[in-house]
């Protein structure tokens, strides 16, 4: 206590002219003490930050940064640069990404939410740095960070299955690649969406006389799905296929089956598809679908789990419980097989699946994107135009933009690959620190 007086007491300001700043700083302090002696009131400085505060009429937080700044900068103040006046700096030490990125993803686990200034106020107090809220901002766009509605399932994709998973895959991607950035194999990127007939944009311009009346009709329309791949040439000629729904609602996923699929898949996509290929694909339930006599699964019936132990001689009791028999089961079984990959397979071919909640790793998705606009933009609620638009809004994507979109790709599988290592060697480093 006695150092810290003998360190303020330096700080004179005897024969210097006030600035018109400092001198309201002092009127406030004056006005806030004629008011406790006003009013009788007892005083405490169980907590001098809010005193200061109260008393100055400044922020709380104010405070705390102009004493961290005190304690970084000895021994006074007065003997820190002036900062120019101007723009604020445009980044922040790169080493604090590791730090901000655990700070996000801890905060969005607990269901809390994540602004500048509690980010700003975190750095300050726990790693003594004063970033202005600007730079902040920069910063946090520049790496990658996006700030929007949250969304629960988002936080997924940072639990820890998810991240091996996501580690595991861009072993095998980074491995498809030559030292000069070009691929080993061709890569093919396929997937499905769909587009509703009256799908439309919800802007317009109007009179305000009129008001905003535009003259759509009610319901989304029939359904189209459309399944499709791209490599970096474009789209796969032959590939694409379109049918209609048969329910105007729900996830489109629920529209497709594996019979479908296999069917588009062996006879449309792997006939047109370069030798050798790496195809990529995501999780939908028809792509992965187990052979015949695959490993049980947990919805596998008691007699289907008895079955498979005795056919793979392991022994079992009859008075064991469908969960104890699904659990010797996954103790001896094998990785599970595909069926899909099979077909690649006996083709010539293998399939690469993304990870979970990953659709920024599929470039294709930005495809559709390119093709429900289109669709958007021009359409008049017929069936007839519906039709005749759906292949100028697929001829959109062209071959430049599948190269473009692939490159962006490949720049977000690397900054996944750079941060998820910089992130749990940061995670070992507390820990060590933690057990010392």
């Amino acid at each position: 206590m006695l150092d810290t007086h003998s360190k303020i007491s330096t700080m004179s300001f005897q024969g210097k002219d006030f600035t018109p700043a400092m001198k309201q700083l002092v009127i406030n302090l004056k006005l806030h003490f004629d008011e406790e002696r006003k009013n009788h009131k007892e005083v405490s400085t169980r907590n001098p930050t809010l005193r200061t505060a109260q008393g100055l009429d400044i922020g709380e937080i104010t405070v705390k940064r102009i004493m961290a700044e005190y304690r970084h900068h000895e021994p006074t103040l007065e003997a820190q640069a002036a900062k120019p006046r101007g723009k604020p700096e445009y980044r922040a030490a790169v080493n604090l990404q590791p730090v901000i990125r655990e700070y996000v993803r801890a905060k969005n686990f607990a269901g809390q939410r994540v602004s500048v200034g509690k980010l700003q106020q975190y750095l300050l107090e726990t790693h003594n740095a004063d970033i202005p809220p600007v730079t902040l901002w920069r910063t946090l766009q520049r790496w990658g960070f996006t700030y929007g509605t949250g969304k629960r399932r988002s936080a997924l994709k940072e639990r820890d299955y998810v991240v091996l998973a996501r580690r595991r895959y861009l072993r095998q991607k980074r491995a498809n690649r030559n030292p000069d950035g070009s691929l080993k194999r061709p890569e093919v990127y396929l997937d499905e969406t769909f587009v509703n007939k009256n799908h439309s944009g919800q802007f317009t311009w109007y009179l305000e006389e009129d008001g905003p009346w535009v003259n759509k009709p009610s319901g989304k329309g029939p359904r189209l799905i459309i399944v499709h791949a791209m490599t970096v040439a474009g789209w796969v000629q032959g590939a694409e296929l379109v049918f209609e729904a048969t329910k105007r609602t729900g996830d489109y996923h629920g529209q497709m089956n594996w019979e479908n699929f296999s069917t588009w898949f062996a006879d449309q996509l792997l006939p047109h598809i370069p030798s050798h290929s790496l195809i990529i694909l995501d999780n939908a339930p028809y792509h992965n679908v187990l052979v015949e006599d695959a490993v049980p699964t947990p919805q596998s019936r008691k007699e289907q789990l008895c079955a498979w132990l005795t056919q793979n001689d392991i022994p079992w009791t009859p008075d064991m419980l469908k969960p104890e028999l699904y659990e010797l089961c996954k103790k001896f079984a094998p990785a599970p097989a595909f069926r899909l990959d099979q077909l690649a397979e006996a083709a010539g071919h293998s399939i690469l699946r993304t990870p979970q909640y990953h659709p920024e790793l599929q470039p294709i998705e930005t495809c559709w994107g390119i093709v429900k606009n289109h669709m958007a933009d021009h359409c008049d609620f017929t069936t007839r135009n519906f039709h005749q638009q759906l292949p100028i809004a697929l001829s959109k994507v062209k071959p430049r933009t599948c190269r473009k979109l692939m490159a962006k790709v490949v720049e977000q599988e690397e900054k996944y690959w750079e941060e998820d290592a910089q992130l749990y060697e940061y995670d070992f480093d507390e820990m060590s620190d933690e057990e010392e």
